[in-house]
């Protein structure tokens, strides 16, 4: 497929631009400084700005499918969606964030008594950007969340999905590597399951 990965300078876009590659997609990979990306077999670094719906329409154009991978505070929402829907784009993946998933019932992790407050904004930005795609009627999108320690680290291909719930593992730690995350999300867009709809990866 042509994929359009928005924020692919990143450490988890350029994790995605590997995993992509691995499977034989074409990569356009879009970020502010797409210089920094080098040559890459398969992958067409394109300057684009996020915030700007009419470029980054004409960037998404022609692509299967778009990676929106930005921090959620440099974004909207509802500019990436007009753009992807103005494109023609048929389908939104989201690298999400933890903050939205259950730690209990009716209790958020972002709203949990012991939620780091120098995290809150980022957080807050990416619950914000899941109801959004929530009210989404046309776009067929897909929110991945990973789990409270989202790190690099090693590529393994063993992990558990879950929906709303944050994942934890026998040992008690919430945690997915980068690289496996890029598994999931890359899974999803090759064997859609979860069509307008949210779900997470954890160990």
């Amino acid at each position: 497929m042509k994929i359009a990965l928005i924020g692919a300078t990143g450490n988890v876009g350029t994790r995605l631009i590997s995993e992509l590659r691995r499977r034989g997609h074409q990569v356009t990979a879009i970020a502010r400084h797409p210089e920094t990306l080098g040559r890459q077999d398969g992958v067409n670094p394109v300057a684009g700005d996020v915030q700007n719906e009419n470029a980054l329409a004409a960037v998404l154009a022609g692509h299967d499918a778009a990676i929106h991978s930005v921090k959620f505070l440099s974004t909207d929402p509802a500019k990436v969606i007009t753009a992807t829907k103005e494109a023609r784009v048929p389908r939104l993946l989201v690298v999400g964030g933890a903050g939205s998933l259950e730690v209990a019932p009716g209790l958020t992790l972002v709203n949990s008594p012991d939620f780091p407050t120098e995290y809150k904004p980022e957080t807050l930005a990416g619950v914000k950007f899941l109801d959004v795609l929530r009210e989404e009627k046309e776009l067929d999108w897909t929110f991945l969340s990973p789990c409270l320690f989202f790190v690099p680290g090693e590529r393994t291909g063993k992990f558990r999905l879950g929906k709303d719930q944050l994942l934890v593992g026998a040992d008690g730690q919430s945690r997915i590597s980068m690289e496996d995350f890029a598994i999931a999300l890359v899974d999803e867009l090759e064997q859609p399951k979860h069509p307008r709809d949210r779900f997470t990866v954890g160990y």
